[in-house]
């Protein structure tokens, strides 16, 4: 399974009916059972979130089902012909590496500890950049996992107890403490919490692991 961290996960959509969740998955999938709920009288506030980025997602719940569907804009562009990728020829011959040479300016002990390597100079610069580039987009990704909490906590646990203190230890990346700050909060909501730091913490480790290679 891939694993890379540039990789993006599809879209995911989480409704809420007051405190409790009531479904989770695709902007049409929670569309439709936020309306079939607002059709049995529901009375409670319904909220949705994008999961990727904890911000709330407005639902035009007006009219019957197709029109509230319709409404979204969504494409299903995974069966669309302009989704499929165009065949490309390749030519006879080794392929195009995208080798680029330039000039690199070092210190004299960067020279040395270069020349030490037993892949050469070249070959320990990209797999520096490399090491660097992954270490970024996964402390990129953890971050993003933390600041998606806190949309999503600010607009549903605002009124919580302890909700600054947890905001703090959030941010300090103290989730025992976040955890134990938020142990009264309605299950549900520390349940969709606990999904966005598993998320941060994932991406941590890998920021861990391309540190320390």
């Amino acid at each position: 399974m891939d694993q890379s961290p540039e990789k993006e996960q599809p879209a995911t959509f989480v409704v809420f009916l007051g405190t409790n969740l009531l479904t989770r998955g695709s902007l049409a999938e929670v569309a439709s059972a936020a309306k079939q709920r607002l059709e049995a009288g529901a009375l409670e506030r319904i909220a949705c979130f994008d999961e990727r980025t904890g911000r709330t997602r407005d639902l035009d719940l007006s009219g019957n089902e197709a029109e509230v569907i319709g409404r979204l804009g969504e494409v299903d562009d995974s069966s669309s012909e302009a989704a499929a990728p165009l065949a490309t020829k390749r030519g006879r011959g080794r392929p195009k590496l995208g080798v680029v040479s330039r000039e690199v300016s070092l210190l004299p002990r960067h020279w040395e500890w270069l020349a030490e390597q037993p892949q050469g100079a070249s070959a320990s610069l990209r797999r520096l950049v490399d090491a660097a580039r992954k270490q970024g987009s996964s402390e990129r990704k953890a971050q993003k996992a933390i600041e998606a909490a806190h949309r999503f906590m600010w607009d549903m646990a605002g009124n919580q107890a302890g909700f600054e203190e947890a905001g703090r230890a959030l941010f300090a990346r103290d989730f025992s403490s976040f955890r134990q700050r938020t142990a009264s909060w309605p299950s549900d909501i520390r349940e969709q919490l606990e999904r966005f730091l598993k998320r941060a913490q994932q991406a941590s480790k890998g920021a861990s692991v391309a540190d320390a290679n």
